[in-house]
């Protein structure tokens, strides 16, 4: 009986927590299958079949299980039962030759019953009443449950952000009268040329772009008592999954346009939302943007994304009266906060970088033509 074991999943990933199984106890499955999902500390993992027969499962759903252990079992050639019906035959009685029912006369005559006892049978017959049911009993006032790997690694790396480095966020706000204009312009022709719609994420990723070209000390990670210095551009998103944030990673933004963005974003998008995300699809970022405004976030000091040394939070775009030209006018305003590693990153270099940012967004014409 071949036994179940969780398979190789990376060479920094050592097990996981078994979410969800996909057959039951005793179900015929068939070399293939997806017996089980299996939640990693980085991505969801698929575990299929590898012979056909009949499945014993031996670790269920919440344990947590180590590359190389047994999970189950796969009886080869044993075909479970299709349904309980189809074995009914062979527990039926055997059949009784027939015989034609005997008149009612042969019958033993029965002794007539008294008129008050045929009145009274009926009363006799009636079930006691029953007692009323116990209220049932109110349920705990917590529930308890284990995190996920997904999410113990999410809590770990956060905690190490803050107590590795130094963490310091600088505000700004920019103008996105002129972004929503030229979207509402393009729209239609950027969606029948390309078949996506001009998002607001992919004016944001070639912002933190020519950001990053601005003021290449942001483009920097540290390692032990080293600051390496990167002259790429793989830029991470990130997304709330109904299992945690992950971080996809866009690669070489620089070198892509405006329509590759939104379709890269649309399909980790997708990717996320079967659980398919892998893991180099979430390693290798130089800088992450965080854009909490699509929940209605106004304002928030986001957490670096180690060994990254900055991360860009955008927020909800909102109708604000500000002065232009000694005038007060309402525009839709939307609130920038870059954290950044002030070990690596002074003062000046992030206020520059997120003026830069600011700029881009207010102009965007400047990203198409690289002014």
């Amino acid at each position: 009986m071949p036994d179940i074991k969780i398979p190789a999943l990376g060479e920094s990933v050592a097990g996981g927590q078994i979410s969800k199984w996909h057959f039951k106890n005793g179900d015929s499955v068939k070399v293939g299958d997806v017996l089980l999902t299996l939640e990693t500390d980085k991505v969801a993992a698929e575990v299929t079949a590898e012979f056909s027969g009949t499945l014993t499962i031996s670790r269920i759903e919440g344990d947590d299980v180590e590359v190389g252990g047994v999970v189950g079992s796969i009886a080869e050639g044993v075909v479970a039962p299709a349904s309980a019906p189809a074995s009914a035959p062979a527990s039926a009685p055997a059949p009784t030759p027939a015989i034609a029912p005997a008149p009612a006369a042969v019958e033993a005559p029965k002794p007539a019953a008294a008129p008050a006892q045929v009145t009274e049978a009926p009363k006799a017959a009636a079930p006691a009443p029953k007692a009323a049911p116990a209220p049932a009993k109110p349920e705990g006032r917590i529930t308890r449950k284990k995190m996920t790997p997904l999410r113990r690694k999410i809590a770990d790396s956060l905690v190490s952000a803050q107590q590795n480095a130094a963490i310091l966020t600088t505000f700004n706000e920019c103008d996105m009268t002129n972004i929503m204009t030229m979207r509402s312009k393009l729209q239609d022709s950027f969606v029948k040329t390309h078949g996506v719609k001009l998002g607001f994420m992919s004016f944001f990723v070639k912002a933190v772009v020519e950001a990053l070209k601005a003021v290449p000390q942001i483009n920097v990670r540290v390692e032990g008592d080293e600051i390496v210095q990167q002259h790429f551009y793989d830029i991470g998103v990130a997304v709330g999954t109904e299992k945690g944030l992950i971080v996809p990673v866009l690669r070489d933004t620089d070198q892509k346009s405006f329509a590759e963005i939104e379709k890269d974003i649309l399909a980790y998008a997708a990717k996320a939302k079967e659980g398919k995300i892998s893991l180099p699809d979430l390693t290798g970022g130089v800088f992450t943007i965080s854009n909490g405004g699509v929940y209605g976030s106004l304002l928030s000091t986001p957490i670096i994304n180690p060994p990254q040394s900055a991360i860009l939070g955008m927020h909800t775009i909102q109708q604000r009266p500000i002065a232009i030209d000694g005038q007060v006018v309402i525009r839709p305003m939307m609130y920038l906060a870059l954290s950044y590693d002030h070990r690596v990153v002074d003062g000046k270099e992030a206020v520059t970088f997120l003026i830069r940012i600011k700029d881009c967004l207010e102009n965007p014409a400047r990203m198409l033509v690289g002014a």
